[in-house]
């Protein structure tokens, strides 16, 4: 039943983050618990002979893991000039108030009054060329290259760069759409969008959840159905005892 539970908050943590521009869903991951072994197999059955199978008693089951699930999201187009999605593998490169870094496939930036482009929480994003204020249009490729326009001229400002990791499910959830380096996750890999296996660049779009709201519904009845025969199955072992326990008298 605990393990249930917990399986149900992770549910219920998926759909609350529907919304949510850069979100990847949790799946949780169980194992069941050590067994009594009331008869081993192999045993002697007298006369040379051996018991076949055994007899097993589980206690249950335990979760060991709500890993990431790192599937493309959806494409949502908004026009903003600032809104970027990564189609493909890659994260933005983010710097924390700390000094040390965080991942992001949350697009939705802002510029601030140095010129910086920021998330909408003020943190800079990191291998990302600033904007000069006198900038009328921004345009931005594919590839990472970042072109301002100031009403007379057109300037390249630099390349965006992404990162990625080995194991992006080894990352850890920060919050405010954030991930952080791990020993699991490995040390990030940084490159241009569109080389070297890393995804292309989508301006005016923003990666949205990765949750399938009908897919996580099902998910919840199905862990709701499991605590309540969980639940069912601890009365009936109870009733069944009380009746031995009369039996005695």
């Amino acid at each position: 039943m605990d393990a249930q539970q917990q399986n149900l908050n992770t549910i219920s943590n998926n759909i609350a983050n529907v919304n949510t521009a850069g979100f990847k869903r949790s799946k949780a991951e169980f194992q069941d618990l050590l067994y009594q072994n009331a008869k081993p197999a192999g045993g002697d059955a007298g006369a040379g002979n051996t018991v076949p199978t055994s007899v097993e008693l589980g206690n249950g089951s335990q979760i060991v893991s709500t890993s990431k699930v790192f599937t493309q999201g959806q494409l949502t187009e908004t026009g903003e000039k600032l809104d970027l999605a990564i189609q493909g593998d890659g994260f933005f490169e983010v710097l924390r108030a700390d000094g040390t870094s965080a991942y992001t496939r949350d697009g939705a930036f802002k510029i601030d009054a140095n010129g910086q482009v920021t998330t909408s929480n003020g943190l800079t994003i990191q291998n990302f060329p600033a904007i000069t204020p006198n900038a009328v249009s921004i345009f931005i490729s594919p590839t990472g290259e970042v072109t301002v326009d100031d009403g007379t001229t057109q300037t390249s400002a630099g390349t965006i760069q992404l990162a990625r990791f080995v194991n992006p499910s080894g990352l850890e959830s920060l919050g405010s759409n954030l991930f952080a380096e791990t020993n699991a996750s490995g040390v990030p890999e940084t490159g241009n969008p569109g080389l070297s296996g890393f995804g292309n660049l989508r301006q005016g779009f923003l990666e949205m959840s990765n949750v399938d709201v009908v897919q996580e519904m099902v998910n919840m009845i199905i862990a709701q159905r499991a605590y309540e025969i969980n639940s069912k199955s601890i009365q009936t072992s109870d009733e069944m005892l009380r009746q031995i326990n009369q039996l005695k008298r």
